[in-house]
């Protein structure tokens, strides 16, 4: 009995030491980790990495930027459903426990005991917070008492929702799904909230091993995991028996889901990405910004197809060059065949196909998603060999002509039948912009970003050409001289003190039509006409007046070649130029960027450029100032409005409306081909050439290369749209003139016409040139 009271009382004796002792270690262990430990306050400031996503102005996603797909959610958009499986999965007594579950995390310590590691954490949905957040995922002894120490803080500063919607809203889910309502888009192509049970229990099992238990590509042991959870919830009566039922019993439904581009505008998301990268650098990838910015989803799909479309009219107007390779296909299943193009991008609407046969009158092919499809022979006749801009080959007769079998081509489907199609090597750009706010409704950069992401719209500094006259007969019409006004369409040689290095400028087609009022000058493109002009108006006054609508004027060539176009612009600068035409007169500035809200919805950029506008009473509204008499502007207008109705782009006709204006561009040997036109409410520029300046062809120019991307664009883009044409402001008259002289026609003249003239410049009756600024008539002549 003795020995037995002895045995207790050192028993005892050894518990109070062990118990005291063990007591001193934790609070050591306590005070030595508690300092370290990090302020779980900031929790309540958290960033989520969440990526860039680029908007239209009405809403359609143009692109997203980032590696982590994240969309954050609070906790009273998660279903109660979800934090149930979540709860079974994780946590069953999360909203119990003050941090920690001691019943796991003796389980852990029995583990590690018998081990000599962690092999389960025992961890609360609280702990993998903290872990998540603060602490690495080393399985060793501190990172767990840190974890702990951090949970205690954890439920001590946060609520149980604020603790729920951080974890998951950071947990990784597999396929690049950062947080519930990410994967719930990635797997199921909805809103977590827009899920049913089996599938809420889906998402609720991936934490554990996002890999292991992944829906898509382990569907069995994903299935099995999300019974379980289905299980656990009905035993833990989150759920009754007819629930569990019916959702153990449902399919997998998961599938890859990528975000879903619904606008293709690639040079535009470029633009916004390169403009606020410059602010905010690498945080721009995960600090959730939306950017609304100006286009116009349907104007940018009308711009796609029409540089698309007319780009591919110049490939079938000089010929086919071939397949881009050629594969022996000798005894290829169709799946090998296949295999072949696994490397080959789609470039806008070509697709990469393979020839597999070739019959009387059609050609099969195969595509890249293994559809075999059938070439009628209208879609391949086209195909003229080509040999060079201005040279290609016989028409074909069979299909033999073409193609050959292994050939790699490229196919477009047209309406309903495929046609055999090419990559062009030539390239365009389009703009449209709303003149009155210069916000860009619309650009495209070249035919395919996915084949050359080069900006052509806003990089390519190519000279405009004759498209660049009405700045230069603008400077005119604000100096003295009217579209009566009379120039000498004449020969014409400069600097000929040396004929060998003399510049002998010619028209088109190398006529000359003798003296030319200045509005027949423009509408014919009569390039004497323009040289004239300017060397009677002044290169310095014409480059001053031009620094007003936004050109570098250092950039500007200081001499007469000035006025046929010899400049380097931008589309982007030229239209921005042009704007000005269209709006009456006043200088706007090119935008692209409405609005940008940060990741919680907080706008922290909206846009207020000058604008035009006939009430600015909205102090917000910033007034878009004055940069040409609207006199002239209107005369302008008239004119330009010739360009269309008699004059180098008559083809536009076929809009039939009488609200447009504009002007063709051709640069010396058809290097570069233009046409910029407008109406009060849109005005829009459209450029072909080559990235290497070489001739398009000896029938390619403004008129006929660029003018039927601007006609199919404004087509569709002014369809059933009122005419808007540039309101007449007061001082404008109308009188009835001399058509070769220019004069005020007097009573019982012949060959008369009307011309539009501001009040204050009108021309007087006789047999001289209509001018009256001023300028001696051998400066006019």
């Amino acid at each position: 009995m003795r020995v037995l009271t002895w045995f207790c009382r050192i028993t005892i004796i050894f518990i109070v030491l062990g118990s005291i002792i063990g007591g001193i270690a934790a609070f050591a262990l306590y005070q030595h980790f508690v300092p370290q430990l990090p302020d779980v306050e900031t929790l309540r400031d958290t960033k989520f990495q969440t990526p860039l996503k680029v908007l239209s102005s009405d809403g359609k996603l143009i692109a997203e930027f980032g590696e982590k797909k994240r969309i954050p959610v609070t906790y009273e958009q998660i279903p109660e459903r979800f934090v149930q499986a979540l709860q079974a999965a994780e946590d069953s007594r999360f909203f119990e426990h003050s941090g920690i579950d001691i019943k796991g995390l003796t389980r852990a310590a029995v583990q590690l005991v018998s081990t000599g590691r962690i092999q389960s954490g025992g961890s609360t949905i609280t702990m993998q917070v903290a872990k998540n957040f603060f602490l690495s995922r080393d399985r060793t002894f501190e990172r767990k008492f840190n974890e702990i120490l951090l949970a205690l803080k954890i439920e001590r500063s946060l609520s149980k929702p604020e603790i729920f919607e951080l974890y998951v809203n950071k947990i990784y889910l597999g396929h690049r799904s950062y947080g519930i309502q990410s994967a719930a888009n990635v797997y199921y192509g909805k809103n977590i909230d827009e899920l049913n049970l089996a599938q809420l229990a889906m998402i609720a099992g991936l934490p554990k091993a996002p890999s292991a238990y992944n829906p898509i590509t382990n569907p069995s042991r994903a299935l099995e995991r999300r019974n379980w959870i289905l299980g656990r919830m009905k035993e833990l009566a989150f759920i009754s028996e007819s629930e569990y039922q019916e959702a153990a019993n449902s399919p997998v439904t998961a599938k890859y889901h990528t975000t879903e581009i619904e606008l293709y505008a690639p040079y535009i998301a470029e633009m916004v990405r390169g403009e606020l990268y410059e602010q905010y650098g690498e945080d721009l990838y995960t600090d959730g910004f939306t950017v609304h910015t100006t286009i116009d989803s349907q104007k940018q799909i009308f711009a796609n197809r029409a540089v698309r479309d007319g780009l591919l009219s110049y490939v079938k107007r000089h010929g086919y060059r071939g397949p881009e390779k050629n594969h022996n296909i000798t005894d290829l299943s169709n799946a090998e065949i296949t295999q072949l193009l696994k490397d080959e991008l789609m470039y806008t609407d070509l697709e990469p196909a393979i020839v597999v046969a070739i019959e009387d009158k059609t050609t099969k092919a195969i595509k890249k998603d293994g559809e075999e499809i059938t070439i009628e022979w209208d879609g391949l006749k086209w195909a003229k060999p080509f040999k060079s801009v201005n040279a290609y080959g016989y028409d074909p007769k069979k299909p033999e002509d073409v193609v050959a079998l292994g050939d790699v081509i490229r196919v477009l489907y047209v309406e309903d039948h495929w046609e055999l199609s090419q990559v062009p090597k030539v390239q365009g750009a389009m703009v449209a912009m709303k003149p009155q706010t210069g916000a860009i409704e619309a650009l495209v950069g070249g035919f395919s970003f996915a084949y050359n992401n080069f900006n052509r719209a806003t990089q390519a500094y190519r000279q405009p050409g004759s498209n660049f006259k009405p700045f230069i007969y603008a400077a005119a019409l604000e100096n003295g001289y009217t579209p009566a006004s009379v120039i000498n369409d004449a020969p014409i040689v400069l600097d000929s003190t040396n004929m060998d290095n003399s510049w002998r400028p010619e028209n088109s087609g190398r006529s000359f039509a003798g003296p030319t009022r200045l509005r027949v000058g423009l509408y014919r493109s009569r390039n004497l006409v323009s040289i004239r002009l300017l060397r009677a108006l002044g290169i310095g006054t014409a480059i001053e007046y031009l620094g007003r609508f936004g050109f570098d004027t250092t950039k500007l060539p200081h001499n007469l070649s000035l006025s046929l176009g010899s400049a380097d612009v931008t589309p982007l600068e030229l239209i921005t130029g042009y704007a000005a035409f269209a709006n009456g007169g006043y200088k706007v500035t090119p935008n692209f960027i409405k609005k940008i809200e940060d990741g919680y919805g907080n706008t922290v950029f909206e846009a207020n450029y000058p604008t035009v506008c006939s009430d600015c009473s909205d102090e917000q509204t910033t007034k878009a100032p004055r940069i040409m008499d609207s006199r002239a502007n209107y005369l302008l207008y008239t004119i330009l409005q010739d360009v269309i109705r008699r004059g180098t782009a008559t083809a536009a006709r076929v809009l039939k409306r009488n609200d447009l204006a504009g002007k063709t561009g051709t640069t010396n040997d058809q290097k570069d081909a233009w046409f910029t036109g407008y109406n009060r409410e849109l005005v829009a520029t459209a450029w072909v050439g080559y990235d290497q300046p070489s001739t398009l062809g000896k029938r390619e120019y403004g008129g006929t290369a660029a003018l039927p991307l601007w006609i199919n664009f404004m087509r569709d883009a002014l369809k059933d749209t009122p005419e808007a044409p540039v309101l007449k402001p007061g001082g404008i008259i109308q009188l009835r003139i001399d058509a070769a002289t220019g004069m005020r026609a007097s009573a019982g003249s012949g060959n008369t016409i009307y011309e539009y003239f501001s009040s204050d410049k009108t021309p007087g009756y006789g047999a001289s040139a209509g001018y009256s600024g001023g300028k001696s008539t051998e400066d006019i002549f």
